[in-house]
């Protein structure tokens, strides 16, 4: 019977640690159970019945566990307003079944058979070319350390890299890839708000002032000239492919861990929005 009374306080105890020390976010547990100049003797040859005269404080129990959450959820959803929530519902199940319907079933078999270095190059590539989108945007944001260091990784690879296929650049630390700027960030830097929010389809999440940033940013995109028009979609189609392939299993994780996948990826768009601009 005593063996089973010390099993159980042993993995109260270590239920208390867990607390206390496995999210890193804790509070230091209390240092009033046990005197820290009680030796290890004395600390085996502790009494149930002594164990059970510990003081013990459920208020400060419930109180660092509501501090557990606040430490886990401290980073509050932005508030962005959603008068067309039907239709961006509707857009959203759209792009759902597109996802699981299509562009996953061909990203997994494009993966199978392109070897990764491929994929990489292709990757590699499509970030080269549509270099003039971020150096504009940092050119705008004033952001004259990233401006060079755009321009110098796209000199470096498109020459030594081959057109942007390898990326040469990423070897040399003071040429290291600066965060992608984009319109709708320079938007943002320059205090315009969100505006709304809005699903689109096969494009996906957005709010007004990023469509409107899209929207700019098309012209500085050196494939939005590519003809015939269906030249350029099947290029930007298969970019996003090559992309997908990278990333298969994130947007499942997201929606299986979601209540309201629709609500969870729109939090999630518009925190990294807002985490980007204020960067």
């Amino acid at each position: 019977m005593r063996k089973r009374q010390w099993t159980y306080l042993l993995l109260f105890f270590l239920f208390l640690f867990f607390l206390s020390t496995g999210c890193a976010h804790r509070r230091a547990a209390s240092s009033q159970a046990v005197p820290e100049n009680m030796d290890r003797d004395q600390n085996r040859q502790m009494t149930t019945a002594e164990a059970e005269q510990i003081p013990s404080d459920p208020d400060m129990e419930d109180n660092d566990d509501e501090g557990f959450f606040e430490d886990e959820f401290e980073e509050e959803a932005i508030k962005v307003a959603d008068p067309l929530s039907p239709w961006n519902r509707a857009m959203f199940h759209f792009n759902d079944k597109l996802y699981f319907w299509a562009l996953k079933p061909l990203a997994r078999g494009y993966k199978a058979i392109t070897p990764n270095f491929i994929r990489t190059g292709v990757k590699n590539f499509f970030r080269n070319i549509t270099t003039p989108i971020r150096l504009v945007n940092c050119i705008l944001q004033a952001k004259g350390n990233a401006a060079a260091v755009e321009f110098s990784r796209f000199v470096v690879n498109t020459t030594i890299g081959v057109l942007g296929f390898g990326s040469p650049a990423d070897k040399y630390p003071k040429l290291a890839s600066p965060d992608a700027e984009d319109l709708g960030q320079t938007f943002g830097n320059y205090g315009l708000g969100n505006g709304f929010y809005l699903v689109w389809p096969i494009l996906g999440p957005s709010t007004l002032r990023d469509s409107i940033g899209r929207a700019g940013d098309f012209f500085l995109d050196p494939v939005s000239y590519v003809s015939p028009a269906e030249a350029s979609i099947g290029i930007r189609a298969f970019d996003t492919v090559n992309n997908t392939s990278f990333r298969i299993g994130d947007y499942e994780s997201l929606k299986k861990s979601a209540i309201d996948p629709y609500t969870a990826l729109r939090d999630v768009y518009l925190q990294v929005r807002e985490k980007k601009i204020k960067e």
